[in-house]
């Protein structure tokens, strides 16, 4: 069986660290459900902000509304620190690049 430490040693990857988040980003993007989950589950816990769960989730932020309350999660409207706001903002912006 393939271990972690098989691709470290066989210098494809400088640490396990390296393997594990290489496999994380990929599961994540092959797997929309997953993505998904783990939006409501960061967003619930109040990890991330509406914005960042729809970018996590590759949704906009209306659909991640709807998602939310689909999901029995109340979403927080407006940001609640200046942060937050600058992180919506910019996450909007890159969204509205993106369409053009």
């Amino acid at each position: 069986m393939l271990k972690v430490r098989d691709l470290v040693e066989a210098q494809l990857y400088e640490d396990e660290e390296a393997v594990v988040q290489d496999a994380l980003r990929y599961l994540l993007r092959a797997r929309a459900d997953l993505r998904l989950r783990l939006a409501v589950h960061r967003y619930e816990t109040e990890d991330i902000s509406l914005a960042k769960a729809a970018e996590l989730a590759g949704l906009s932020w209306a659909q991640m509304k709807d998602v939310l309350v689909e999901h029995g999660v109340q979403p927080r409207l407006g940001p609640e620190s200046l942060e937050e706001a600058q992180e919506e903002v910019d996450v909007l912006r890159d969204y509205f690049e993106e369409q053009s």
